[in-house]
């Protein structure tokens, strides 16, 4: 794995990451998260759908990046990705998430070309995960960790914020998420030649439905 690889992938990396939670504080909101077990719960529900979607979409950008695709693939893979997020808060949080890391990849790799594909960059923004797999893409790694860096994120943010939210011991957080990263060895994905319409669409209703409202809070930590 290259220098660039791992400061891609550093959580502590400024592309805004921290500055959500994943669903975690509307769900501890909600009073469905107390516990350890339940974020433990929690995050192994995100992998299950979110997770998988999103490294299912980032292999895919990985792909598109690798073989120059044509504005209009990207804007086809940006609406695909659009229609599984039904929550307008999760959208938002998305684009914003993405437009940081654009905005961080081209203080790092200003050779790169990232205007061909984010043509729409501003009306609007791409979808984090696609931009994480070209990123991957752009410092030399390949889908399978596009993929599955993407499918990581997706709970880490979340795992990070119920620390910060319930004082739940960091180290105890830490060694539940090492127990999950063994799940990561089954994203493998390669979808150059899949439909998009094939692509995975799982989903979590009350996680959109919580997303919505926590929106609307007037006092919360995290921005989605």
């Amino acid at each position: 794995m290259t220098p660039l690889l791992l400061l891609l992938l550093d959580s502590r990396a400024p592309a805004g990451v921290h500055a959500h939670s994943g669903g975690m504080e509307a769900s501890v909101m909600a009073g469905h998260v107390h516990t350890i077990a339940d974020v433990e719960q929690f995050c192994r529900g995100r992998l299950a759908t979110g997770g998988t979607v999103n490294a299912a979409f980032a292999a895919t950008a990985h792909a598109y990046w690798s073989r120059v695709a044509t504005p209009l693939d990207w804007e086809l893979l940006d609406a695909e990705y659009t229609a599984r997020q039904p929550s307008e808060a999760l959208r938002s949080a998305s684009r914003s998430l993405g437009s940081g890391l654009v905005r961080m990849l081209r203080s790092m790799c200003p050779h790169a070309d990232l205007a061909t594909p984010w043509q729409l960059i501003e009306r609007p923004a791409p979808h984090h995960c696609l931009v994480q797999g070209a990123a991957v893409a752009i410092a030399g790694g390949d889908a399978t960790l596009a993929a599955q860096s993407a499918a990581l994120a997706s709970i880490t943010g979340p795992a990070s914020a119920a620390v910060r939210l319930l004082g739940l011991d960091p180290l105890a957080v830490q060694a539940m998420l090492a127990r999950l990263a063994a799940d990561l060895g089954v994203l493998s994905f390669t979808c150059d030649d899949t439909p998009l319409a094939s692509l995975p669409s799982g989903s979590a209703p009350a996680l959109d439905l919580l997303a919505d409202v926590h929106r609307t809070s007037e006092v919360r930590l995290f921005a989605s």
